[in-house]
């Protein structure tokens, strides 16, 4: 072996040592970060206290994503306002040795009446945060969405909550990759396929795009000198939001920094999609009735679930589509503003649903027990929880989503009792009687949050 040779192993050598070094220093860093943070979210008390969390351990330009929705954010906010406007009726003299929160829907048997809806890029959250995700709904005994446009492979959030994940289909990459994407979910067991059928363009938000946040995702090469200076100045503006947000800074490149869309397989041998504007993708990736037959086919005879339904016309013809369930929602208030609130939309056009043999969901506002209350007195099955728990995962990664879930069971219980209903189906089925009219009106509504 001649000298240069064994200069150039010995540097390699050298060169994976020290890579190896900062990862174990990374990971460090992240475990004592992650005992940290798991203090402070043990005290909050409600969601919006996870939020206000989230809001100090993550940059502004990660944190908007997730926060931010369409426009001038009027659907956003009346979503929640929905909720915090609505009003029941509280039965004395009444008490329960126990209740019971179990619901049953598109024949899985959940704990509670909610489950983790989809997300996208959960990862730019917390380390391995989809799995994360998985463990703590199973341990909650409820279901867990997988958006396509995540982080983490499929198989490893199946396999951290087997049987009670549903996993949510875009098209990115057109027909063929999204028919891998099927046929892997199958194999790893997924036990539901939603359909967001509310996509046709990326919704403008408006806050998120002023902060630039594909100047972060941009990569240097191919670039003239010019152009590198340019992007370098950009890239340099975002550089005092991620040192004064070390511990979240510390975490992603303990996760391995920028992700991959680990779900999305471009070809035949398995090769990921890079990281790309979400908006870019969602755009790309519109929904049609002409493909809910190939994507039943693809799927078999597994639930299929139309996901971002907003009147009865689409819930009927979803059904005739052969839909086993919908999710009435307005995607957050972050596709299209000024649309009606999701609980307005669930107290309209559930009636008109009536025949149906559908299971009917919805997301959308929905902040904490009272408000899961109020929703399954319409009468669907369960309830979507989305920026509750990103509060409390944002926040302190498992420590903080559990928190999220055990002050939303603890707030639901609450109410239950007060209310006077035992059971979830008795909320179901008694709505009308436990819903009163709000005389107050518009005049006032609390502080908005998120």
């Amino acid at each position: 072996m001649s000298f240069f040779t064994r200069e150039l192993e010995r540097v390699n050598f050298q060169f994976r040592l020290n890579q190896y070094t900062m990862k174990m220093f990374l990971e460090y860093l992240h475990s004592r970060n992650e005992k940290k943070w798991a203090k402070r979210v043990a005290e909050a008390q409600t969601t919006e206290d996870l939020w206000k969390l989230l809001v100090k351990r993550v940059p502004p330009i990660v944190g908007e994503y997730f926060r931010g929705a369409a426009d001038g954010e009027i659907t956003m906010r009346q979503n929640v306002q929905a909720f915090q406007q609505a009003v029941t009726t509280a039965r004395g003299a009444i008490k329960f040795v126990s209740l019971d929160l179990r619901t049953t829907v598109v024949n899985h048997e959940l704990k509670v009446p909610w489950y983790a809806s989809p997300v996208g890029s959960l990862r730019s959250l917390w380390p391995r945060a989809e799995v994360i995700a998985a463990k703590v709904a199973a341990e909650f005994g409820t279901v867990v969405g997988l958006s396509t446009l995540t982080g983490t492979p499929m198989e490893e959030v199946a396999a951290a909550a087997p049987g009670m994940c549903w996993f949510q289909l875009y098209l990115c990459g057109g027909r063929d990759v999204a028919t891998r994407g099927i046929l892997r979910a199958k194999r790893a067991e997924f036990s539901g396929l939603i359909l967001t059928i509310d996509t046709a363009v990326a919704g403008n938000r408006v806050v998120h795009a002023r902060m630039k946040p594909a100047v972060a995702l941009q990569s240097f090469s191919g670039l003239g000198l010019g152009q590198r200076l340019r992007l370098l100045r950009e890239k340099l503006r975002l550089l005092p939001q991620m040192i004064t947000h070390r511990a979240w800074l510390f975490s992603y490149w303990a996760d391995g920094g920028m992700m991959q869309f680990a779900n999305i397989q471009v070809d035949d041998k398995g090769t990921t999609m890079p990281y790309a504007d979400i908006g870019i993708q969602l755009a790309s990736s519109a929904v049609t009735w002409d493909d809910l037959g190939w994507i039943k086919e693809a799927w078999g005879d597994g639930p299929l679930i139309v996901k971002g339904v907003h009147n009865a016309e689409d819930a009927k013809r979803a059904e005739d589509s052969g839909a086993s369930a919908v999710i009435w929602s307005n995607h957050g208030g972050r596709q299209e503003d000024r649309v009606p609130p999701t609980l307005h939309i669930v107290a309209e056009e559930m009636p008109k649903m009536a025949r149906s043999k559908m299971d009917f969901m919805m997301d959308g506002g929905v902040r904490n027990g009272k408000d899961v209350l109020i929703a399954l007195s319409y009468g669907v099955k369960a309830v979507g929880l989305g920026r509750a728990y990103v509060a409390g995962l944002g926040a302190g990664g498992c420590a903080g989503m559990s928190r999220a879930f055990e002050i939303i069971r603890a707030e639901l219980e609450r109410s239950m009792r007060l209310v006077g209903v035992r059971s979830v189906d008795e909320i179901r089925e008694n709505g009308a009687a436990i819903r009163r009219q709000n005389l107050m009106g518009n005049s006032w509504v609390p502080e908005f949050v998120f």
